[in-house]
């Protein structure tokens, strides 16, 4: 199995001074049903973790509302005392009702203690990278993201990025604090974020695509199946190297639960697409 740390192009440089492979890890479905409660099989999660940074993998994405607070858990039980080099990036933000429910709080308070469960759960004493999981319509973004500038000045997280974000809100979030990383959905079938993605690499601002894979249903697309079948690789592994190709500050961060798929798209960082297969999946 490839290491996806072999390929040394594949760096991106997180906020200037944290060194991660392009190609990440999501922790979101290391949890149960709905992203809710514990796996279903706990040793196969704790083995994906293990796994994860064996293949070289260095920056894993979670939250605190995935589970509630499970990924993170698990993450620290797997992985703790961290390799020096691993980057875990942790989002708060959004609270969960129940199964499958997502809801925004992004009230100070709320941040503050988010922030601070996220810390014991994972622990660390600093997390390297606090993203703003969804901006809360009730509360003024000025306020949200001030109290992640406060906690950054208090030395509790790193960096700070943002996810679910509009350019207008980014825009306001660069007045109050330098912001590393943007995380929204996009993937070959989902350019929503094209803008977005284009004002990162104006702003050398790391991109984290979720979704990057459609939960599995990215191998229905034509140009896809195409190109899979034309390097022997799966719909997945090649729709994760047109992320790669497709611009320098790309970091997917596709996730799963199990290591056999783990292993399946760690190997998409080796495959190399020809610039006409880039374009042809840029067209689709």
């Amino acid at each position: 199995m490839t290491d996806v740390s072999t390929n040394g192009e594949r760096t991106f440089g997180l906020g200037g001074d944290l060194t991660v492979q392009r190609l990440g890890f999501g922790a979101m479905r290391i949890t149960g049903r709905g992203i809710w409660g514990d796996p279903p099989d706990h040793d196969e999660a704790i083995s994906v973790l293990r796994r994860a940074v064996e293949l070289g993998i260095n920056l894993i994405d979670t939250a605190d509302s995935y589970g509630p607070h499970v990924s993170e858990r698990l993450i620290a039980e797997a992985l703790h005392p961290y390799p020096e080099d691993l980057v875990i990036a942790t989002k708060g933000g959004l609270v969960r009702p129940g199964p499958g429910q997502w809801r925004p709080d992004g009230r100070p308070q709320h941040l503050r203690s988010a922030c601070d469960g996220s810390l014991e759960r994972l622990q660390l004493e600093q997390i390297p990278l606090y993203q703003f999981h969804r901006p809360d319509r009730r509360v003024p973004l000025e306020d949200s993201i001030g109290t992640l500038v406060e906690l950054k000045n208090e030395g509790k997280i790193r960096h700070i990025g943002v996810s679910n974000f509009t350019e207008r809100e980014l825009d306001e979030a660069l007045r109050l604090t330098p912001v590393v990383s943007v995380q929204n959905r996009y993937s070959p079938v989902d350019r929503s974020s094209e803008s977005m993605l284009a004002r990162c690499e104006s702003e050398s601002i790391a991109f984290l695509p979720w979704a990057p894979l459609e939960a599995g249903d990215i191998g229905s697309e034509a140009a896809v199946a195409r190109v899979a079948k034309a390097h022997d690789a799966t719909p997945h592994q090649v729709a994760l190297a047109w992320l790669l190709a497709r611009s320098p500050v790309m970091l997917p961060i596709p996730g799963t639960g199990s290591v056999a798929h783990l292993e399946e798209n760690a190997a998409a960082a080796s495959l190399q697409l020809t610039p006409s297969e880039v374009a042809e999946l840029s067209r689709a």
